[in-house]
């Protein structure tokens, strides 16, 4: 019998060094790619080594860049995946750690378009097999929008074990800064009292737009004296997470802590370090290539986690056919 081909991973320039770590820890091969830029702005992509056959993961962040827009990773992506499909390629695996176009997931007004959908529908008929996402907006409605399998990763038990070995003895909280963010704050809240062995409150921070006003800033729930880390999946302009840290240190919280996945805009990362109401701010570096200011010492207040370790563990665990729900909970991951 034939061996199977060993499988590779394929990381575009933008995206190449997360994609040399997750390769290095998910225990295959960075494939080598020929990237040639026109004049006129047009690119190729061509795999340098042959693919038929193998199991074949791609690896591209969405986040905007002044080298390359949104809407030019997006589709860097859909070409690398249509031409290593021409090429042979078996199993096709995107790997969208910051999944862009994921907040418009439904019709909210009259004539609205649901761009979640059409994304999923442009990566299908790229040949795609399978697509893993961190963290995505709406997962529930990532899953209504793509018809092809789609493994969802999460930060969380990350965050969860970096907060447990930093925070001190005191009242916690997780907070979400709007209502539709309840599901994601429990789900810390659990991870965060699961390892702590204490009671953690959770709260939320009322939160309305209408016609691009962003009003409200009612605390519900009790902060006073607390530590309160208030969690999103991603700072856009860092108006969200700004404004409910200004509710919570009006209402007598001790501290605030500012907890998210993605930073696809500088801006709106430094403008939430600049706020002198959040204490400390945890992220990743999902977006790859962003400016992520200092490193972590005990003057900065901001700390990156790599998601390298999250995403070759769930790579591994697809090699060997394994479930990645375990790596929803516990972290670090068992195979680790």
């Amino acid at each position: 019998m034939t061996a199977m081909p060993p499988p590779l991973l394929f990381a575009p320039s933008e995206s190449r060094s997360l994609g040399a770590a997750t390769s290095r820890l998910g225990g295959l091969d960075l494939g080598a790619l020929e990237e040639r830029a026109f004049e006129d702005g047009e690119f190729k992509l061509r795999p340098l080594q042959s693919v038929r056959g193998r199991r074949v993961f791609v690896l591209q962040t969405l986040a905007g860049s002044a080298d390359a827009s949104i809407a030019q990773r997006f589709v860097r992506l859909l070409f690398l995946l249509q031409g290593l499909r021409d090429a042979g390629a078996g199993e096709l695996t995107a790997v969208v750690p910051y999944l862009a176009y994921a907040r418009k997931d439904r019709r909210t007004q009259p004539r609205d378009p649901v761009t979640t959908r059409y994304v999923a529908q442009l990566l299908e008929a790229a040949g795609l097999d399978r697509l893993v996402a961190l963290d995505a907006h709406n997962p529930a409605a990532l899953d209504n929008a793509v018809r092809v399998p789609c493994d969802h990763l999460s930060a969380l038990p990350m965050f969860a074990d970096h907060l447990a070995q930093r925070l001190g003895p005191g009242d916690l909280a997780v907070a979400s800064p709007d209502v539709g963010g309840i599901k994601r704050a429990q789900l810390l809240r659990e991870l965060l009292a699961a390892r702590l062995g204490r009671p953690v409150d959770l709260l939320f921070v009322e939160k309305r737009r209408a016609q691009g006003v962003v009003s409200g800033g009612t605390v519900v729930g009790s902060c006073e004296g607390r530590t309160v880390i208030v969690l999103d999946d991603l700072c856009a302009t860092g108006g969200t997470l700004i404004r409910a840290a200004r509710a919570l240190r009006d209402q007598r919280a001790r501290e605030v802590y500012a907890v998210f996945t993605h930073a696809p805009m500088a801006d709106g990362l430094r403008n939430v370090i600049e706020a002198r109401e959040i204490s400390r701010i945890i992220t990743t570096d999902s977006t790859a290539d962003r400016p992520q200011g200092p490193a972590e010492t005990p003057e900065s207040r901001l700390t990156v986690l790599s998601i390298a370790p999250l995403l070759g563990a769930a790579i591994g665990r697809m090699l060997r056919f394994e479930p990645v729900a375990p790596l929803l909970g516990e972290w670090p991951a068992p195979d680790l």
